[in-house]
């Protein structure tokens, strides 16, 4: 049974950081490009940044290029994401997901990831 399980969300004001883990169980997790993504209340939900397989390559949002970081560790089945400056508007629910295509990073938000975390709320007070 594949899990992703998300971590590290929380309440903090603008400017504060957070780092939010997502830990993959039931799969070969180093098989997967592997994305985060956020839903704020009453919006759709947007792809924010991807890494490909290896980590070798990251794509960002505009919305948080120069602010967040995506990063990977194959050997504990996890994906990082280092959130700083963070403002209201990132106020959302994180999801992270898991990309099995041969497709671009840059592309994960236009189709299909072959699984879902059920996310963790990120809440950034003015």
């Amino acid at each position: 049974q594949v899990q992703l399980v998300e971590s590290g969300g929380g309440l903090v004001q603008a400017g504060d950081s957070l780092r939010l883990s997502c830990a993959a169980s039931g799969l070969t997790f180093s098989s997967y490009a592997m994305g985060w993504f956020r839903q704020a209340p009453g919006k759709e939900r947007e792809f924010v940044t991807g890494i490909t397989k290896n980590g070798g390559m990251t794509y960002y949002a505009d919305s948080v290029k120069g602010r967040f970081t995506i990063s990977r560790d194959n050997a504990k089945n996890t994906v990082y994401l280092q959130m700083n400056s963070l403002k209201p508007e990132d106020t959302a629910v994180y999801y992270c997901a898991g990309d099995l295509s041969s497709r671009s990073i840059a592309t994960m938000g236009r189709g299909p990831m072959a699984y879902w975390g059920k996310g963790t709320l990120v809440t950034v007070s003015s």
